[in-house]
């Protein structure tokens, strides 16, 4: 009967979010700023903003993925560049697709560049729809000096921001996965467990 009582407990506190899950959200907000604002200063062609949302959905899931990219897109939006605000859903799609991919395939064995593809797609659609359709291929980002390049070609400004957009999204993507799939390898079993509120309770 005791046994009983303490399952239910635990499956009760399983479904809330935990001190573990709060830090890494807390801790992927401040990857998101950190590597927005070393690719932001560089002018880097990528972005650098989306590596901890893609932390979180893989560790925590899809649902969990959306908010590292909606906080740091409000906060660096209200502070030190306003395009983060605007592109926040981009960010958002990111991290459910991440949750997602992650969750069908092997952290193990994941292949970077075919992963990196799944997560890309959706999130490079609505960033060149916003990207067009708001500021005309000129944002705060490196790759915006590569749109009006190729805008004098004959693929003009709305080809280029898309050709730009996916190229410049994917190569950061794929940095992302990977610098994620090398820490999820290497994540140990029992703070995994803490981080998805799996821990059982051992007391009987």
């Amino acid at each position: 009967m005791k046994i009983t009582m303490k399952r239910n407990k635990k499956d009760y506190t399983e479904n809330k979010i935990n001190v573990y899950q709060i830090c890494l959200v807390a801790l992927a907000v401040g990857i998101n700023i950190v590597g927005g604002q070393i690719a932001l200063f560089m002018k880097l062609p990528v972005y650098l903003d989306s590596i901890g949302t893609i932390l979180t959905g893989a560790v925590l899931g899809p649902w969990f993925g959306m908010l590292p990219n909606l906080i740091s897109g409000i906060f660096m939006g209200m502070t030190v560049d306003i395009y983060s605000l605007y592109f926040a859903p981009v960010g958002m799609i990111t991290g459910i697709m991440s949750g997602l991919v992650f969750r069908k395939l092997s952290v193990k064995k994941v292949k970077v560049l075919f992963a990196a593809v799944l997560i890309t797609v959706p999130g490079t659609i609505v960033s060149s729809v916003i990207n067009a359709v708001l500021f005309g291929g000129v944002t705060s980002s490196g790759s915006s000096i590569l749109v009006q390049l190729l805008s004098r070609t004959p693929l003009g400004l709305t080809g280029s921001i898309f050709a730009v957009q996916f190229l410049t999204d994917y190569l950061d993507r794929c940095i992302s996965v990977f610098a994620v799939s090398v820490f999820v390898t290497m994540l140990g079993g029992e703070l995994r467990q803490r981080l998805t509120g799996n821990v059982h309770n051992r007391a009987i």
